[in-house]
């Protein structure tokens, strides 16, 4: 199997190298810039291409960006994505085209030669390989988006307004709406997001849940 790694980290890069050299693998090229691997790729193409997510200059999505070029320009190329964090949106990006030879683990993981040769022998094949933190992740992000969706449109607007730290006074001046009104709405997404009973009352402020779940949802 030949390999490509996109990674600016060069301790990283050197050592994942020596980590899939020793297992057998050929690792045509390792490069710290997107530019660089796209160039190396017009040549000659990998069988699978590990790429880090966060990559400069912005440090937020270039490697995604990267693989979803390769895949438009060389669709059989097996991706396989590094990252820090378990990060449900890059993930959610490369799963909907559908097309497998799709791979996202945490870096953690990248120590267990055992657990990478799988997963890139899985990604290899046109199969999906994905970190068991990002399987949760998504789950729970698909549980929470379903309970978004139950709210109506004026209590999503509630909620906004309770993510951007405005108080219930706050909220009625916005809408137009007495204080008693917010009150309903609040209770209304408090139950919609399962953010009810005694426990919650006493151990965690349900206000603060509400927006968390909010916030993971928007990105």
């Amino acid at each position: 199997m030949r390999i490509m790694i996109l990674d600016d980290s060069g301790i990283f890069r050197r050592g994942l190298r020596l980590l899939l050299e020793a297992t057998g693998l050929e690792v045509l090229r390792d490069v710290g810039e997107a530019e660089a691997l796209l160039r190396h790729m017009a040549q000659q193409q990998p069988d699978v291409c590990v790429l880090d997510v966060r990559m400069p200059p912005s440090f937020t999505d270039e490697g995604v960006r990267a693989a979803e070029e390769i895949r438009e320009r060389w669709p059989a190329v097996g991706l396989l994505l590094l990252s820090t964090y378990a990060e449900t949106t890059w993930a959610e990006r490369l799963l909907l085209d559908d097309h497998g030879g799709v791979g996202y683990l945490l870096k953690d993981r990248v120590d267990n030669a055992a657990d990478l040769l799988g997963a890139l022998r899985r990604v290899a094949d046109g199969g999906t390989a994905l970190d068991p933190e990002i399987v949760a992740a998504l789950v729970r992000r698909k549980r929470l988006s379903g309970q978004l969706d139950s709210l109506t449109d004026r209590e999503r607007r509630v909620l906004e307004l309770m993510a951007q730290g405005m108080s219930n006074a706050g909220i009625g001046r916005d809408l137009f709406v007495s204080g008693k009104t917010v009150e309903t709405y609040v209770a209304a997404v408090f139950c919609k997001l399962h953010l009810t009973g005694k426990d919650v009352d006493r151990d965690r402020n349900r206000r603060v849940l509400a927006v968390l779940t909010y916030l993971q949802l928007a990105g």
